[in-house]
């Protein structure tokens, strides 16, 4: 079987090739190069350029050939455009869904066309075969389960989708990378956007939207508390960053026709309470709508899931009603629905 193995110089997906090549498989190192260049020059020095050292050190160690695939222009086109729209419209974006969806599972897979049997990554999740069904199902590491972020992939997708890392927990995948004496060894993980690295996502916003300067008002009496420079700088439930005395303070909402940012000292009181929220976009994994009305969601990437019940209230338009309360809920985010699991699919959250 020829698999083509994404890599990214991280230890995750270094043990994922290590692991298929003590396997046997015949195997070319893939490492995809979505980093702007150009564009984001000006926010420091590219990241890409260490992390395909790394990825050169493996393969060279491992024996597999590696090809670097130039794909700035489409990520751009995809993921960066829609990032940028979302956060222009006042919602809370999840780039890296996209990144799956459209770049390692989508323009990936066409790029490679026929030519591997298989497309294998670094990823934290498994994958199960009922009937003709693929089913999406979680990593037994509930915190690095990375199920919220693949919930996107369509069933030809899953079918092509190898994850030799899934049933291994974060600290397992750290012994086998010292069994294998990987160069990523001992390397810290990646936090943040995949496109951006370690820059930081509000230097990326600033370059693309700019400044604006509109007022800071608490939400219960009306009073301009501070300035702030653009609510694109803001999400729902975001406390850091605000630079007010008296706090903690939290963004509860904005308004983004007056350039307002509404926030609170009373986040957690019960009137500011939330366990109902609506739903648009749906995407579901095996191609159809759950039979069960009582799943599970998560609202982010992590181990917090809750139970929750749906009702249809349209076409494409779903009403989500939690067992309990959250207060981070943003509009533009995903909420990631599981039944036991197994990961059905994702819709954003509108209203």
């Amino acid at each position: 079987m020829k698999v083509a193995v994404l890599v990214s110089g991280g230890v995750d997906s270094s043990v994922a090739l290590a692991l298929l090549k003590a396997q046997g498989y015949d195997l070319t190192a893939f490492y995809l190069k979505i980093w702007l260049e150009d564009e984001l020059a000006f926010l420091g020095d590219c990241p890409w350029e260490e992390d395909l050292d790394y990825v050169q050190r493996t393969c060279a160690q491992l024996g597999v050939t590696l090809r670097v695939l130039p794909l700035q222009k489409e990520y751009h086109d995809k993921v960066v455009a829609y990032t940028i729209a979302e956060v222009r419209a006042g919602r809370t974006p999840n780039p890296d869904i996209f990144c799956n969806a459209w770049i390692k599972f989508g323009v990936f897979y066409d790029a490679i066309g026929s030519e591997f049997d298989r497309v294998a990554t670094g990823h934290y999740a498994q994958i199960a075969k009922i009937g003709d069904v693929f089913q999406l199902t979680c990593a037994p590491d509930q915190i690095k389960d990375q199920t919220y972020f693949l919930a996107r992939l369509t069933q030809n997708q899953l079918a092509k989708a190898l994850f030799p890392i899934g049933n291994y927990a974060k600290a397992e995948v750290r012994q086998l990378a010292q069994q294998f004496d990987l160069p990523a060894k001992d390397r810290k993980d990646s936090q943040g956007i995949c496109f951006l690295g370690k820059l930081k996502f509000s230097d990326f916003i600033k370059h693309h939207l700019g400044e604006q300067v509109g007022d800071l008002i608490e939400i219960e009496t009306g009073a301009v508390i501070g300035k702030h420079h653009g609510f694109w700088f803001y999400t729902i439930g975001q406390r850091q960053g605000l630079g007010l005395a008296g706090g903690p303070w939290y963004v509860v909402a904005k308004d983004i026709k007056q350039n307002q940012v509404l926030i609170s000292r009373t986040y957690f009181e019960e009137s500011k309470e939330r366990d109902v929220f609506e739903v648009v976009n749906c995407h579901w994994i095996s191609g159809q709508w759950p039979v069960k009305t009582d799943l599970q969601v998560k609202l982010r990437h992590g181990a917090q899931i809750y139970k929750c019940h749906l009702m249809q209230l349209g076409a494409d338009w779903f009403e989500v009603r939690l067992d309990k309360h959250d207060q981070g809920i943003a509009a533009g985010q995903y909420a990631v629905f599981y039944d036991q699991g197994v990961c059905l699919g994702a819709a954003m959250i509108f209203k």
